[in-house]
């Protein structure tokens, strides 16, 4: 089971304090450290110092790390044209020595849009789809060959398919509950699948639909990675749970509930059941951003543990 930190600045962070957890991420021997891409806080934060860029940040941060693996959850289809983001994800794996991965979502957040100009069509899944083509069908494409892509939303031309990443092939990971188009864009295109914020079994069944959409299509279903994203809160005894779930201002009962909550022991079990589903990777929602002795505490007491 892999470990990996997941952050969400767009509540309040900036690049430093990043740049920090991220080394942190390295030195406590995580798999990779994540960010959501977002613009606008969410909930009653005040989200200053305001927004960081998600792929200008993984570029410094690609510059700062060795090891760990760089990547969102999730990029917002609706921020980015795909030749665009093409680019700017072959370049910062190229500036990491090839550690980058893309997770690619629809995007859901109307008032991001509006609050920053970005246009929020109401179709968006359509685009979702073109925009995983056209970026996978650019990295694939050989040197010296072009690109063409002629779609509903999207059109390129004798595309030069450039810059090529340093990886043969970047990782993408889609994420989702939806029960029928969300599996079958999964196993067209997905080398991981994200299930977000959900209970082992709601995500055991809806591994099982991306699994059975993979063999409908002749995909070797264990070819794609399973993975949960889950908020974290751990605590050496019951007092310092509660003061890391005061911090971040949730309950104990509802985060051991909904996420990883509790003493080190009762947080290494409840991943176990993650375990049972499939999921081989796990995203730990880290809230609070400044508590580096909870990244010291779950890798010595929690990742240690596991296999």
């Amino acid at each position: 089971m892999d470990l990996r930190i997941f952050t969400e600045p767009q509540q309040g962070a900036t690049y430093d304090t990043l740049l920090t957890v991220a080394k942190a991420t390295e030195d406590l021997g995580f798999d990779a450290f994540f960010r959501s891409d977002h613009y606008l806080k969410m909930g009653d934060v005040d989200g200053l110092p305001g927004p960081t860029d998600a792929w200008i940040t993984l570029a410094g941060l690609a510059r700062e790390t060795r090891r760990i693996r760089l990547g969102t959850l999730m990029t917002a289809a609706t921020f980015r044209l795909p030749g665009v983001l093409a680019i700017q994800v072959a370049q910062v794996d190229q500036m990491s020595g090839g550690r980058v991965e893309l997770g690619l979502g629809a995007g859901w957040f109307e008032e991001e849009h509006t609050a920053y100009g970005i246009p929020f069509p109401k179709a968006k899944f359509g685009r979702l789809e073109e925009q995983l083509e056209i970026v996978t069908g650019l990295w694939a494409t050989q040197p010296g060959k072009t690109f063409d892509f002629h779609g509903e939303y999207y059109d390129l031309k004798e595309s030069p398919a450039l810059p090529k990443p340093a990886q043969p092939k970047i990782p993408v990971l889609i994420g989702g509950h939806g029960a029928s188009r969300t599996p079958r864009l999964a196993a067209r295109f997905a080398d991981e699948f994200n299930m977000p914020f959900s209970s082992p079994e709601d995500s055991e069944r809806q591994f099982g639909r991306v699994r059975a959409a993979a063999e409908e299509i002749g995909r070797d279903a264990d070819a794609i990675t399973f993975s949960n994203a889950l908020v974290v809160c751990v605590g050496k005894d019951d007092r310092e749970v509660a003061r890391r779930a005061a911090a971040i201002g949730r309950e104990v009962e509802e985060l051991k509930t909904n996420g990883l909550a509790g003493t080190p022991g009762e947080v290494v079990e409840k991943i176990g059941r993650y375990a049972e589903t499939g999921s081989r990777r796990i995203y730990l929602q880290v809230l609070d951003l400044h508590d580096l002795d909870h990244l010291e505490l779950i890798s010595a007491q929690v990742q240690s543990q596991l296999p």
